[in-house]
């Protein structure tokens, strides 16, 4: 999930993943969404590739992109189990205990 996140923490690859959640492109079509050299862009389409959040197919000289949503699907539900958010999700303490925490309760929040 670590690499998802490091993946997600630039504007960049964010703007990448908001073309490609579209329709795929190639690599080319992407550098020209963007005002950065084409190594440049290829560092960023390799740590998406790393964090598994795209699949790249190369037919000749030509790269295309296409969004692995399920990952990213994943990656944001498991964080926001992490921090019991959601319906029925319970919400977990810091050392990974189910908390009790009315406030952190679905439907069950303080009374004032």
């Amino acid at each position: 999930m670590n690499r998802v996140f490091k993946a997600l923490a630039d504007p960049t690859r964010r703007r990448v993943l908001e073309l490609l959640r579209a329709q795929p492109m190639t690599a080319g079509a992407l550098c020209d969404h963007f005002p950065v050299s084409r190594p440049t862009m290829s560092a960023h389409f390799a740590v998406l590739r790393e964090a598994d959040l795209v699949d790249s197919r190369k037919q000749g000289t030509t790269v295309t992109y296409r969004l692995k949503l399920s990952v990213l699907e994943e990656a944001l539900l498991g964080f926001s189990q992490t921090f019991g958010i959601g319906a029925g999700v319970p919400a977990v303490t810091p050392d990974g205990i189910p908390s009790t925490d009315p406030v952190n309760e679905p439907n069950k929040g303080p009374v004032r």
